[in-house]
């Protein structure tokens, strides 16, 4: 009586691949995570350093991967036989003398404080596109308001003078009717009289 055994695969994952991929510290490497969204799988790439590796290659392994992403530093802890991720590539492997990388931690901060001391603070940026399109929309609608303005007070202007010259015509005409017949000596033609 003979018993034939067959290989049952229980996991998703290829557990043979992973184990013999041979992740430690210090190796750059570029994990592609699965994210499920609206219904939707998609794959997002996490790069950076390995800075611990622990539980070795048993059901519960993991590895931890230090990124600085805009400036900040992010960990991540991945299990090194999740379904979740799809695929793990080793971009660089480096020498170290250490198991655990912890203390990259405080030599990053420490060269960013030396940086700091050593920066200026400058008000220099760009503008995005929006800032660029607010500022023109805003600058033609103060010319226009300007323009508007000065054309208000252009036709004021116009309006008085006009006033001004119907008054002044209004008035002539008026002296015109109403002079007398009589002719009325010059002031210094009296004058002359009385001296003499």
């Amino acid at each position: 009586m003979s018993t034939v055994i067959s290989a049952v695969n229980a996991s998703p994952v290829n557990v043979e691949e992973r184990k013999n991929l041979g992740l430690r510290s210090g190796d750059t490497v570029r994990v592609h995570q699965k994210i499920q969204e609206k219904g939707k799988v998609r794959i997002q790439v996490f790069e950076g350093l390995v800075i611990a590796r622990k539980h070795g290659d048993e059901a519960g392994g993991t590895f931890t991967v230090r990124a600085t992403l805009s400036g900040v530093g992010v960990e991540k802890i991945f299990p090194l036989f999740s379904p979740l991720i799809d695929k793990i590539e080793i971009l660089r492997r480096s020498k170290v003398r250490r198991a655990k990388l912890y203390y990259i931690r405080e030599k990053v901060a420490r060269e960013i404080r030396r940086q700091l001391r050593n920066m200026q603070l400058m008000g220099l940026a760009t503008e995005s596109g929006r800032e660029v399109a607010e500022r023109a929309e805003k600058a033609a609608a103060d010319l226009e308001a300007k323009a508007q303005a000065e054309a208000a007070a252009k036709a004021q202007m116009e309006k008085e003078t006009a006033e001004r010259e119907a008054a002044e015509q209004a008035a002539q005409q008026t002296v015109e009717t109403s002079a007398p017949a009589e002719e009325v000596p010059a002031p210094e033609a009296t004058e002359e009289k009385k001296e003499a």
